[in-house]
């Protein structure tokens, strides 16, 4: 029996030793020496951390991270993926969250690392990749390893300032991947081309699509998705036969008309998740790739990539919303109203939560708001423990019977691919000197997250403040400051009355424009 994640490698590397299993833009590595580096790396991490911790990796993807991630399982612990491109505030309170004693980087990046005061041990990987390999030491972790042991932490955005863990062990992962993979008919013979950062849950799919099947993973370069050429250069000459896609990112595509300079005639299929496709941009990808087989993936972090998927099957014009499908084999999809009721007539609203072996652990050290989001189903309260998911999302079923994305039930929010809670944006606002309250409107239609502020901070003073803490993808792209927040009768900051004002100011801009 398969159960946990070297299993999967082991098994493909005996078939496939010669085959590469990923390939960047500078090296690439086969199956077979995917596990001798992974073990070396495994060994040398043995005496330094224990069983189901948590390793960090500092450092862009590439060949050398997915076999230093390997490393970490064959330790018997998870990997958690730092991102290069978060100010260093943030990546120290990611790792104050993970509480590891050690994080893993190479040597372009360990300065940096540095910088963000971790007060643990670093470790290069160059250096980690010439240990010998400890065949005892890693037999007796691994038979000490079971399927409900962490694999990895992918952390999100937190409405209380902090990040949130995702914890997902193997088993999420071994009953997943083997759906994904059938339903798509992922085989060896398969190239995917990975877009997504390691932090970002999309890659597991191509990671341990690769891993399963055999079909190698070409490792696309970050930069390139500023370069569309580059890009389309890239695709074409590794010969890419499925994109596991962020919405986002093939909306790069079809607004640089990247498709227009060259068309990679070996794709056969495009999946993209994250954010809701606009179908404007599907029928523009449609029209250079007719013969692609396209499917919209919906799910969260929370339950192991996925848990819908909807191949597209007929032709949709602009105004209409693509819907999210139906649930992935092993998994159950529930939409729950108000009172608890299950909904299941068209026209009905309900919040989509999932039970099933791919949801996860819970998040990381954080028991509190595991308990809030991992539920125990309504359904089957008084009778036995049956764990759900609740995503937060609306989720409405059409007259076709098909399940249709409506909204947030809460003030999390889906911007420029990433998931966040506008919280999280208001707590860092109200840490700035000079801002006395904030609250944080996401204007969907124009993609922006708007801030109301009070007190005498500026604009400039805010946003400098605040790269120094969030990610660029949080910072707000327009600020309205206002003398004092209106309030409800139920003492709460009035939205409403905000956005009131803020559509009378951007008025009587207009107004001044064309008088």
């Amino acid at each position: 029996m398969k159960y946990l994640i070297l299993d999967y490698l082991e098994a493909t590397a005996s078939r496939l030793p010669e085959k590469t299993a990923f390939a960047d833009e500078h090296t690439s590595v086969t199956f077979g020496q995917l596990v001798h580096r992974a073990r070396a790396v495994g060994s040398a991490l043995l005496p330094l951390v224990s069983p189901r911790s948590v390793v960090g990796f500092y450092m862009d993807k590439s060949v050398h991270t997915v076999t230093g991630f390997m490393g970490a399982v064959y330790a018997g612990c998870a990997y958690a993926q730092l991102n290069l491109r978060h100010p260093p505030a943030r990546i120290r309170a990611i790792l104050d969250t993970l509480a590891t004693p050690v994080v893993v980087t190479d040597r372009e990046h360990a300065p940096a690392l540095k910088q963000t005061g971790f007060s643990g041990r670093i470790l290069l990987l160059e250096e980690l990749l010439s240990s010998a390999a400890d065949e005892p030491g890693l037999l007796s972790v691994r038979r000490k390893m079971i399927d409900t042991d962490p694999l990895y932490v992918n952390f999100t955005s937190g409405s209380t300032g902090a990040p949130k863990g995702v914890v997902v062990c193997h088993r999420n992962v071994t009953d997943f991947i083997p759906c994904f993979t059938s339903l798509f008919s992922i085989t060896e013979q398969d190239t995917l081309a990975n877009q997504a950062p390691f932090d970002f849950d999309v890659s597991v799919k191509d990671l341990y699509s690769g891993l399963f099947t055999g079909a190698t993973v070409q490792i696309v370069p970050t930069a390139f998705f500023s370069q569309p050429t580059k890009l389309m250069d890239f695709l074409c000459e590794r010969r890419a036969t499925v994109l596991v896609w962020a919405v986002s990112a093939l909306c790069f595509l079809t607004t640089m008309n990247a498709l227009a300079y060259k068309t990679p005639q070996t794709l056969r299929a495009i999946l993209f998740s994250g954010e809701v496709m606009p179908v404007k941009h599907l029928n523009k990808l449609k029209k250079y790739l007719p013969h692609v087989q396209y499917v919209n993936l919906y799910g969260p972090t929370e339950i192991t990539c996925n848990c819908t998927y909807y191949i597209v099957d007929r032709d949709f014009s602009e105004h209409e919303t693509l819907p999210i499908g139906v649930p992935f084999p092993n998994e159950r999809v529930l939409l729950l109203g108000e009172d608890g009721h299950e909904v299941t007539a068209p026209g009905e609203t309900g919040e989509l939560c999932v039970s099933g072996t791919a949801v996860a652990l819970g998040y990381y050290r954080d028991p509190e708001r595991t308990a809030a989001s991992f539920v125990q189903n309504p359904l089957s309260s008084d009778r036995y423990r049956d764990i759900l998911y609740r995503t937060g999302d609306l989720v409405r079923i059409n007259e076709r019977g098909e399940m249709v994305y409506v909204s947030r039930k809460d003030f999390q929010i889906k911007h420029m691919g990433h998931r966040i809670e506008l919280g999280e944006i208001e707590a860092h606002l109200g840490a700035v000197p000079g801002v006395e309250r904030a609250l944080c409107v996401y204007l969907h239609e124009k993609g922006k997250i708007l801030a109301f502020t009070t007190g005498p901070a500026d604009r400039q003073t805010i946003t400098a403040a605040l790269r120094e803490t969030l990610p660029a993808y949080m910072i707000p792209n327009l600020f309205m400051r206002v003398e004092e927040m209106p309030l409800n009768k139920n003492g709460k900051i009035d939205r409403a009355r905000l956005m009131e004002r803020y559509q009378a100011q951007k008025e009587a801009r207009h107004g001044n424009r064309t008088a």
